[in-house]
């Protein structure tokens, strides 16, 4: 069987799978935006905060997936609980560090001249800072979506959802009729993926972002 027939024969399978996929990186890579540019907010004004926040998101960057998901599976079991913590844990780094930039870019006379017509420190915060970093947080976003979209795959260690399990299938019955067909499906669908949820990125970005910022 080639990988067409396949695919052909088992897409309601395979698209629920994809479905899920990028369900669980979508909504992961959502919410370690809000938990990302809240820990931006609050330490982006502070060097030491700022290089502290930093660094503890890079520390959890450098934990191998495996070992990572080794050590939540005896706490959070195996499922969707600890793909989800893995995910929004590792979505964490840029996000955070493109958030600190961002707000810290932003020219503090346009603040000054925000607070100048009365706005308050919220107001300035989220009327004027936020927007004016706004395209570094989503270009922060944009790498933890790619970088997520590989680690789900070997989040299906845990049994979590999406394409993974087709690679894993694949890999573990190495030899067998369609195990090969399984490998190349799930990592194929995987790239996919990511390249439509980039491309997705882009119309956001257009959509979003005035072409004076752009610019």
């Amino acid at each position: 069987m080639n990988i067409l027939e396949y695919v052909s024969d088992r897409w309601d399978r395979l698209s629920l799978q994809a479905l899920l996929h990028v369900s669980a990186v979508v909504q992961c890579t959502i919410l370690a935006a809000v938990i990302g540019v809240l820990i931006g907010v609050a330490v982006y004004r502070s060097p030491v905060g700022s290089a502290l926040a930093t660094a503890l998101a890079s520390t959890i960057l450098t934990v191998p997936s495996f070992a990572l998901l080794g050590l939540l599976i005896p706490v959070l079991g195996l499922g969707a609980d600890t793909t989800v913590v893995a995910l929004v844990l590792y979505a964490l780094l840029p996000i955070v560090r493109n958030t600190i930039v961002g707000l810290g870019g932003v020219d503090p006379a346009i603040s000054d001249a925000a607070k100048g017509i009365g706005m308050s420190r919220f107001g300035v915060l989220t009327r004027v800072e936020l927007r004016l970093a706004w395209p570094a947080i989503l270009a922060g976003m944009r790498v933890a979506t790619q970088m997520l979209m590989g680690i789900a795959v070997i989040a299906a260690y845990a049994k979590g959802p999406g394409l993974g399990s087709e690679v894993f299938s694949g890999l573990s019955n190495a030899g067998s009729a369609n195990s090969l067909n399984q490998a190349i499906t799930g990592t194929v669908g995987v790239v996919i993926l990511a390249l439509l949820l980039d491309g997705v990125y882009v119309l956001i970005n257009r959509l979003t972002v005035s072409r004076g910022v752009r610019g």
